[in-house]
């Protein structure tokens, strides 16, 4: 919200009056007619100028004449609205404006965001030399018109510390630093963006964030929480960012990559999202119940990250403040409602339907197993056609046969004789395993056989139960079975992932009466809302169709909603701050013309991405100095107008990565399985069931404690506390913007929790080892690791001060500097004393901590 400055401009309803009539009016006077009262409805102009018993609501140019100013105004808590049981004052301000707006003529408004993005014309501004890029002209215009100046760009290192955080998610190397310091040539930033947009850490940042929407987890998320199988679906995100996979492919692909024609394996691991939910398989839940879940969920989370709408707010009845019916939420629930899924998902770790994933080597060690095993059922086959067998039972005054495995009468044995073997299994009711053929024909009485239905059993009991020692179908009946348990060894180590997959025939959808999964309404068919333009004519309303529905160029909101996220990611709020909702409970955008024109451009450029970024992180706006004069304090205080640059706390995950990396402990090996960190004990215990593979937590060892912290293991009902404590969602649900807070949880965490520590340890022991020969330079080194600048004067005087008293300490206490280096599984380095050691530890927990490093700028 901007502070009271110069004059105001023209009240508008879409600015000024649509969000007091939404926070105010709309949930009883609004779309939903089954909770409208008085027959009253305000969020149309035909309805706000309705005469009702004689008066309307609205009268544009008549104060006295409109009733609902009558109301506002009201001293009498019978006629007073908002009533007093509502709880909900107007503002004197939000009174003046309404009052201007009557005044003014009342005049409604379409809302903005379902209006089509038109591509403004460049604002005209007078310090043109300042603007760098296109974006540049909106912010300047903005400033200019409050009588305000952008601010010098920032220092060197800050700006590539800044942007190189910003693209990978890592702070700068200090060689990284000195080179660009270096570049001394014309676009020397720009090269480095460019550098960092090639970069594999640049896909795997751009994921974290698109990973928040998805919902992504590596578990069910209800009941026993077992895991399931979905990290590639995680991975395929990092490869499509980093391969800068245009976006309307991005969309495609995971809402509908199963639908495209000879679907690609990367379009089938796409299409994981729309698997991303919650699932159960609690005893007693209803399948039913459930699979509406699903399909609400799959609404709720497309509608958030496409359309920045609350649509699931309809599940129960019409959306109280948006243009979007129960009906019309349902219809959508019918695009997803055809998912080929059990409701139940079993507990299993790759609940139908799902994709093998092998490498090449594996395909080509299956590809030998299987060619090797069919040569040998060729030996098999042929040996026991030429097989010349009597079955034993057929012979008379002949007990025992020389080289028979039996002592008994091998007559009655089952494992010699043919005829002993059917009696046995027909008694039995058939083999457990076998070909169903073989089942079927031990089924009818032996009398009715055919001559080569006999000669079917024969040859199945030859090749697979006989077992006379002297017979040559043993040994390779016995090489047949151990490249079977090869075959089945390497099918377990051959990675998985579910995906999705379209019923045959649909499944029906109904409204649900009230939200309530068995309470049928109307028998809906597929479709989307009628505020927004038609699905495409003349295909199969499915996931397909909504994909290309959704990045058709009419669509007002994608590329708003889209490119809205990635101005929040860099600059920590977006252009329209509820990034989640752009509905009328929305707020209204800081500059309405840039987004219009950063949408229009997304799309004309062919939804690239990486040019989308390229713009926003080289622009003059990104570039500024983020210090705070005190002037903007007062006019601008949450810096909308952008008259500095962004300055905000770090990320969870970036957190922690920032302190492996300086330590020199992060480990930057891509993809595969979740990994588990250190985590305090007993969390996964307390709400884990016993009969859960996630009922207990065992700690990774080794590398894996130091990889990335997007490659975590996810759990939903207990999800990593360090990433927590510091915002991360849990991600049960679509996520598009994250809260920021400050606790003293939070300094406590990056204060002593274990990988925190043991990184700072090792900080403290890279400023040792590769600083120098004496304590200046070493601190000196360890400052610049983690701020990517060398230090003042005056914070060099604190961190030798600090390593002084610090070294004094342990030098008396032996045993407390060695519990405190022993903290953390890394090997403790034995080349210094541990009294220094420790000292130095102290010193890089400090650094770690510094307000610098914990934040960006």
């Amino acid at each position: 919200m901007l502070a009271a400055g110069a004059a105001s401009p023209p009240v508008q309803f879409n600015r000024d009056i649509r969000p007091i009539l939404s926070e105010t009016c709309f949930p009883c006077h609004g779309f939903d007619a089954g909770k409208r009262k008085a027959e009253l409805r305000l969020d149309t102009l035909e309805g706000a100028t309705a005469i009702h018993k004689g008066r309307q609501a609205v009268k544009g140019g008549d104060l006295e004449g409109s009733e609902m100013w009558r109301r506002i105004s009201s001293t009498d808590p019978k006629s007073v609205m908002p009533p007093p049981e509502a709880k909900r004052r107007l503002k004197p301000v939000e009174m003046g404006l309404l009052r201007q707006w009557i005044e003014s003529g009342a005049v409604y408004q379409r809302h903005w965001a379902f209006e089509p993005p038109v591509r403004p014309e460049l604002p005209a501004v007078k310090q043109q030399g300042w603007a760098r890029n296109e974006v540049d002209y909106f912010i300047l215009a903005a400033l200019e018109s409050k009588g305000l100046e952008p601010a010098p760009e920032a220092a060197a290192q800050a700006l590539v510390r800044r942007v190189t955080l910003d693209l990978t998610g890592l702070p700068p190397t200090p060689g990284e630093v000195d080179a660009y310091l270096a570049d001394q040539g014309p676009k020397a930033y720009e090269r480095w963006v460019d550098r960092l947009l090639e970069s594999p850490r640049y896909g795997e940042q751009m994921a974290r964030y698109w990973l928040d929407v998805a919902r992504y987890g590596d578990t069910h998320g209800m009941h026993i929480d077992n895991e399931r199988a979905i990290w590639a679906y995680r991975d395929w995100v990092v490869g499509a960012f980093n391969r800068n996979l245009p976006f309307d492919q991005f969309t495609t692909w995971q809402l509908a990559g199963d639908l495209l024609p000879n679907p690609s394996r990367e379009q089938l691991i796409a299409s994981g999202f729309n698997r991303c939910n919650l699932s159960t398989s609690e005893g007693g839940a209803i399948d039913e119940e459930f699979q509406v879940r699903y399909a609400v969920d799959r609404v709720a989370t497309t509608s958030t990250t496409w359309l920045g709408l609350t649509m699931g707010c309809a599940a129960c009845h019409d959306h109280k403040f948006d243009p979007i019916s129960q009906r019309e939420f349902y219809q959508m629930c019918a695009i997803f409602n055809n998912i080929s899924e059990n409701a139940m998902d079993g507990n299993a770790l790759l609940p139908p339907p799902s994709l093998a994933l092998p490498s090449p080597e594996q395909d080509k060690q299956s590809e030998e197993l299987a060619a090797r095993a069919s040569q040998l059922q060729k030996e098999l086959d042929q040996t026991v056609a030429g097989l010349a067998y009597t079955d034993p039972a057929t012979l008379t005054n002949a007990p025992h046969q020389p080289g028979l495995v039996s002592t008994n009468d091998p007559a009655h044995d089952p494992s010699l004789s043919l005829a002993a073997w059917e009696k046995q299994q027909r008694e039995s009711g058939g083999p457990s395993k076998g070909p169903k053929e073989i089942k079927n024909l031990l089924k009818k009485a032996p009398a009715k056989l055919e001559p080569e239905e006999r000669r079917k059993l024969r040859d199945y009991y030859l090749g697979s139960v006989y077992a006379d020692p002297q017979s040559p179908v043993g040994p390779l009946r016995a090489q047949l079975k151990s490249l079977q348990e090869k075959r089945e060894a390497l099918e377990k180590e051959i990675p998985a992932t579910l995906i999705s997959r379209e019923l045959d025939k649909p499944r029906p959808t109904w409204v649900r009466i009230r939200g309530q999964y068995d309470k049928h309404g109307d028998p809906v068919g597929p479709g989307v809302p009628g505020v927004l333009p038609p699905l495409p004519a003349g295909e199969a309303t499915n996931r397909l169709a909504l994909a290309r529905w959704l990045t058709d160029p009419k669509n007002p909101l994608p590329a708003r909603v889209t490119v809205n996220r990635f101005w929040q990611q860099f600059f920590g709020v977006g252009i329209v701050k509820t990034s989640e909702d752009f509905g009328a409970r929305g707020e209204w955008p800081s500059h309405p013309e840039l987004l219009d024109w950063l949408a229009s451009e997304f799309i004309r450029s062919g939804w690239d991405v990486k040019q989308t970024v390229r713009r926003l992180v080289t622009s003059g706006a990104y570039r500024q100095d983020s210090r705070v004069r005190p002037e903007l304090r007062a006019i601008d205080p949450e810096n909308r107008l952008l008259a500095r640059g962004p300055r905000y706390r770090l990320d969870a995950e970036e957190l922690r990565d920032y302190a492996l990396c300086v330590s020199g402990l992060l480990n930057l090996k891509m993809g595969g399985r979740g990994v588990r960190p250190y985590q305090p004990p007993g969390i996964w215990e307390a709400v884990g069931y016993t009969t859960s593979n996630t009922a207990k937590y065992s700690q990774d060892h080794g590398d894996a404690l130091y990889r990335r912290s997007l490659y975590t293991f996810w759990k939903r009902t207990a999800p990593p506390p360090s990433m927590t404590t510091l915002d991360a969602p849990t991600r049960e649900q679509c996520w598009a913007r994250r809260e920021r807070t400050d606790t003293p949880l939070q300094a406590l965490l990056m204060m002593n929790d274990p990988e925190y520590f043991e990184a700072a340890r090792q900080l403290g022991y890279r400023m040792w080892h590769e600083g120098g020969a004496d304590d200046a330079s070493r601190l000196a080194y360890g400052f610049k690791l983690a701020t990517a600048r060398p230090p003042a004067p005056r914070e060099s005087a604190v961190l030798m001060q600090t390593l002084a008293a610090q070294r004094t300490h342990y030098g008396a206490d032996a045993d407390a500097a060695r519990k405190l280096i022993a903290v953390g599984e890394w090997p403790v380095p034995t080349d210094l004393p541990p009294a220094e050691l420790a000292a130095y530890a102290v010193v890089g927990n400090l650094l770690l901590n510094l307000d610098e490093v914990v934040n960006k700028n």
